[in-house]
């Protein structure tokens, strides 16, 4: 029951996502082929936000569940793994039409060829588990 409260947020965030057509296939195909803003505008506007919230929680020395203060990591200086990693994830959604999130809200919708991709990101995480240490981190 304690966990009623985020099963009411990703619900509402579900909602909205379907609303403003993020989770639609034939928007992210525009935004890969750069013939519309509005993806461009949603990731922006979340970034933007994001950003803001961070900055007003670090000044107002908001802390976290655990009662720590708020903490951001540093990035590595090497940033080839982020590059390459951003490659493959933004491959994944051009081939897929949606990024991890949406995959579920757009299973919740009725697509259920949805079911495959899903099975597909588990067994890719239950490989990267098997890979993780012998890979260049």
């Amino acid at each position: 029951m304690k966990f009623i409260k985020f099963l009411l947020v990703g619900i509402f965030f579900g909602i909205v996502l379907v609303k403003s057509e993020a989770v639609s296939w034939f928007r992210i195909y525009e935004m890969f082929r750069f013939q519309s803003f509005h993806m461009y505008g949603i990731i922006g506007s979340a970034i933007a936000v994001g950003v803001a919230f961070l900055q007003l929680s670090k000044r107002s020395h908001i802390k976290t569940i655990q009662g720590a203060d708020l903490f951001v990591p540093k990035k590595d200086k090497v940033i080839t793994r982020y590059i390459v990693g951003g490659i493959i994830f933004g491959l994944g959604w051009a081939l897929i039409g949606a990024c991890p999130g949406p995959m579920y809200i757009l299973l919740g919708t009725g697509v259920w060829s949805m079911l495959i991709v899903i099975a597909a990101a588990i067994v890719g995480t239950f490989i990267y588990g098997l890979l993780k240490n012998k890979l260049p981190h």
